[in-house]
């Protein structure tokens, strides 16, 4: 007899196993009680039986409490009707801790009671299915980027400066400077570019923005490939090839979590590259004739980018050649469209933005010049600044929010069950 996990279970049918695990839910049908188990690799069902087990294990089976923990002998047995396709026929059980009161119950709670409790929700079929789920996301990008050259480099998270020359900025006391939270890693992705070629930053980004829209998070996680000798139209060939494989990898790799969530991955399975593309001029075009009163210059807001992320046949849309009012100081102008940059916005079907990108500004006057116009202080910008001066190269990057990225692949309603521990505008705990 051999300890086992849930998730390989599977190997094991015909087995006595041992499963050290919780108890996430009892029900009891006269003689028989069936324990849903969970062990943090998956659930099972154990079924107890009295005749089989004796009548002192049968009462201890029956005073369990939801998320007691336990340690389970059992005969595994197919059971297609489970969702594991497995189901356990208990032997023994060993109590390990018997569980107080457990405060989040199947009856139906809000969803702010359940943020009190993220500790603990945590635990739940659907909250453990997205974060298994985020987890192969993460992996996935980082494995497409490494097996194409990319390197990680992580970036700093206390800056200090702004990157996207906005104000919604963390400021932090540094020894007596003021310093900030960082928006992005991307300018210290671009030096590392200019080192390694190819590389990217993983790592959690703030913003102070005071937004309680459904998309929004004040701290969140970003990948942020920059690639040096990459122009904007290489870059946008990568973000689709890095999406559609993303997907790829969740259909194959999590279907048992998927099935948890009870999502109907037809739209997940129509993403294939390429995608669609549309200027954002001729998106101003189509949201005018749509009734909306937005006018030429005008940055999207989020119903804008749902109602453009929905024409496309279901498929992903980058919206490009933004003006260069709406975007930030480092993007590069579009001879071809005067008045916007090599710029593209990828929005998701029902969704809108997942990703950012543009080709960056090689030129130190022209860098200069942008600077001056939103300006900021050079003194700040002094290194970014050097990469202009020393081999410079034409070169694109890009952002994807880990957490947006969940959000559309889950195809849940909110983006705070997206990350472990959100952080919003009104929650900093758990």
């Amino acid at each position: 007899m051999s300890d086992v996990t849930i998730s390989g279970i599977k190997s094991h049918e015909g087995e006595l196993v041992t499963i050290k695990g919780w108890l996430a839910n009892k029900r009891s049908s006269g003689k028989i009680i069936f324990l849903q188990i969970r062990d943090g690799s998956g659930f099972i069902q154990g079924v107890v039986v009295k005749n089989e087990v004796g009548e002192e294990l049968f009462k201890v089976c029956d005073s369990l409490t939801q998320e007691s923990s336990i340690i389970v002998i059992g005969l595994v047995r197919a059971d297609s009707r489970a969702q594991s396709g497995y189901e356990l026929s208990v032997v023994d059980l060993q109590l390990v801790s018997m569980s107080e009161d457990y405060p989040i119950t199947n009856k139906e709670h809000g969803a702010e009671f359940l943020m009190d409790y993220r500790h603990l929700w945590l635990r739940s079929k659907s909250q453990y299915a997205i974060l298994k789920i985020r987890a192969e996301i993460t992996k996935s990008c980082r494995d497409f980027l490494d097996d194409r050259g990319f390197t990680l480099i992580e970036s700093p998270i206390i800056t200090p400066s702004t990157c996207e020359g906005t104000s919604d900025l963390f400021e932090i006391d540094y020894f007596g400077r003021s310093t900030y939270l960082s928006q992005t890693g991307q300018l210290y992705a671009e030096a590392a570019a200019m080192a390694f070629g190819k590389v990217y930053n993983f790592g959690p980004t703030f913003r102070a923005e005071k937004s309680k829209t459904r998309r929004h998070l004040n701290e969140f996680w970003m990948l942020e490939p920059e690639m040096a000798y990459c122009s904007h139209e290489e870059s946008l060939k990568i973000q689709e090839d890095m999406i559609t494989y993303v997907i790829q990898k969740v259909l194959e790799n999590r279907k048992y979590e998927l099935k948890l969530l009870g999502r109907d991955t037809s739209d997940l399975e129509k993403v294939k590259a390429p995608f669609a593309r549309i200027t954002y001029t001729d998106a101003i075009k189509m949201l005018q004739e749509n009734g909306d009163d937005i006018k030429w210059g005008d940055d999207f807001g989020a119903p804008h980018e749902v109602y453009l992320s929905e024409q496309f046949d279901g498929k992903p849309v980058f919206v490009t050649n933004y003006p260069k009012e709406c975007k930030a100081f480092y993007m590069q102008p579009d001879p071809d469209m005067p008045g916007t940059v090599k710029c593209a916005d990828l929005l998701y079907p029902g969704f809108g933005e997942i990703i950012g990108g543009s080709e960056r500004i090689y030129d130190l006057d022209l860098l200069l010049e942008r600077l001056k116009e939103e300006n900021l202080p050079e003194d700040i910008y002094s290194w970014y600044i050097d990469l202009r001066k020393y081999g410079s190269v034409p070169h694109s990057g890009f952002g994807l929010g880990i957490e947006r990225m969940v959000t559309v692949v889950c195809g849940i309603d909110h983006i705070r069950e997206s990350i472990p521990f959100a952080r919003t505008l009104t929650r900093v705990t758990p």
